[in-house]
């Protein structure tokens, strides 16, 4: 551990249980002490929260009456899990003021809580802004601000949200910006609000999520049958099944739940207290099955996930592997189904080339067997309409003429010709399509 790092910093590192720092902690530890603005590029599950909590704690003076500190984050799931690993800086700053502003929590209630500046704001960009736009929540005082999952941010559209408290911050505050991926919209997101910023970008093989991949084909089926299919085929600590609508979650949801199946339902269509317990359940680990919507995959912070089910591709590519990255984490093995249909095999052949190597397996009669794997490479043949080469063969009553031999043979390649450049053609437009859509996830990611 960092000798030079201050006592009380030591001390809540203890509390948060390390024995030692991650590499992305250590290395945007070394750029804060400096007040450099920081990018920090890195997968789930490296240890980014406290990345930034441990130089918030490094800084933060509990004696100011100022608010110090804004961290953003996208969702109110996650703006609760942060808040609650910031909760142990209480044990070693008693006085020090910690405020949640997130949707579903009594906005006059906390106004009320804001009349002593809290320390340290944690909260969604919408939350922040309405409350300064009040004069609830002052900003000028901001010594750090933190955007975290700021692709997802955008992705959000909280841009003009962000712009609206940033733009008020009378001393420019030092910027801890930290993403998983980076968009081409994330470089204009970092010219705009970051003064030559560090980038650093972490490969932390110790913490790299250990998951296989496996391919389950839904064929006929809806993909909450197969997953009630399924279940008796592993055995896990804690399954989280991701729908790509709240639709589907609530349906999957009454579905195992008229199959005997107990399971917790979260996402964003549900009310704030019903989210809130949802959460709290969910880090108790009273349940084994979790259906989740795309919203809980960036929010859900929680060890223990042993497998994960995703019932079809989510339309962000990147977005598999952020449900995908849930498991197999602190160097524990794990496993994510993808349950797919015809439809989804181009975008499986994409994540393939991308370095995700799929499994295929099927589960019958209580035990897994292997299944054709759609991303192994296959000979097409073409197609060159033996039947209309046999006619024009074998033509009756037919006069024969001279050179009719030659004659037929020509036609013959006539059509092997045709159907040739019926089939390159017909391969073009596919790669083109390919190629479009592979340039729109591109831009997306």
């Amino acid at each position: 551990m960092n000798r030079n790092l201050k006592e009380t910093t030591k001390r809540f590192i203890e509390l948060c249980g390390f024995s030692e720092l991650t590499e992305v902690q250590k290395e945007v530890l070394k750029y804060t002490a400096s007040d450099k603005d920081v990018i920090a590029l890195s997968k789930t599950g490296t240890g980014k929260t406290h990345a930034y909590l441990i130089p918030v704690m490094e800084k933060i003076n509990p004696v100011s009456d100022k608010t110090q500190v804004v961290i953003s984050v996208p969702t109110r799931e996650l703006a609760y899990q942060v808040y609650q690993n910031a909760l142990v800086m209480k044990e070693v700053y008693e006085d020090l003021r910690i405020q949640l502003l997130a949707g579903g929590t009594d906005k006059k209630r906390t106004v009320a809580k804001m009349e002593n500046a809290p320390h340290i704001v944690i909260g969604t960009p919408g939350r922040i802004r309405d409350l300064f736009v009040s004069n609830a929540l002052r900003v000028d005082f901001v010594q750090m601000f933190v955007i975290d999952e700021a692709d997802m941010t955008l992705e959000y559209g909280f841009l003009e949200d962000i712009d609206i408290v940033f733009s008020h911050m009378v001393k420019d505050p030092q910027v801890l910006c930290f993403s998983a991926t980076f968009p081409e919209e994330l470089a204009v997101f970092v010219r705009k609000y970051l003064s030559d910023p560090k980038i650093v970008r972490v490969e932390d093989k110790k913490r790299d999520p250990r998951i296989s991949h496996v391919l389950v084909n839904c064929k006929h089926k809806d993909y909450k049958e197969v997953v009630y299919d399924i279940l008796p085929g592993f055995k896990p600590y804690v399954c989280l099944i991701f729908a790509n609508t709240k639709d589907e979650a609530d349906a999957t949801y009454r579905y195992l739940a008229e199959k005997g199946v107990k399971a917790l339902l979260i996402h964003g269509g549900l009310d704030s207290r019903t989210r809130q317990k949802a959460i709290k359940d969910l880090q108790s680990k009273k349940y084994t099955y979790v259906i989740a919507s795309d919203v809980a995959s960036r929010g859900i912070d929680i060890d223990g996930i042993s497998h994960v089910i995703s019932m079809g591709l989510p339309k962000q590519l990147q977005f598999y592997m952020h449900r995908a990255g849930r498991t197999g984490r602190n160097e524990k093995d794990g496993t994510c189904y993808l349950l797919y249909k015809e439809e989804d095999l181009p975008s499986i052949r994409t994540l393939n080339k991308k370095g995700v190597n799929f499994l295929a397996r099927e589960y019958k009669n209580g035990s897994w067997k292997e299944a054709n794997n759609p991303t192994l490479k296959k000979q097409v043949k073409t197609d060159l309409d033996e039947k209309q080469i046999v006619k024009t063969l074998y033509r009756k009553n037919e006069k024969v003429k001279p050179n009719y031999k030659k004659k037929k043979n020509r036609e013959v390649e006539k059509i092997k010709r045709k159907k040739r450049r019926e089939f390159i053609q017909s391969k073009i437009k596919e790669e083109r399509k390919e190629r479009y859509k592979e340039k729109q996830r591109n831009k997306a990611e």
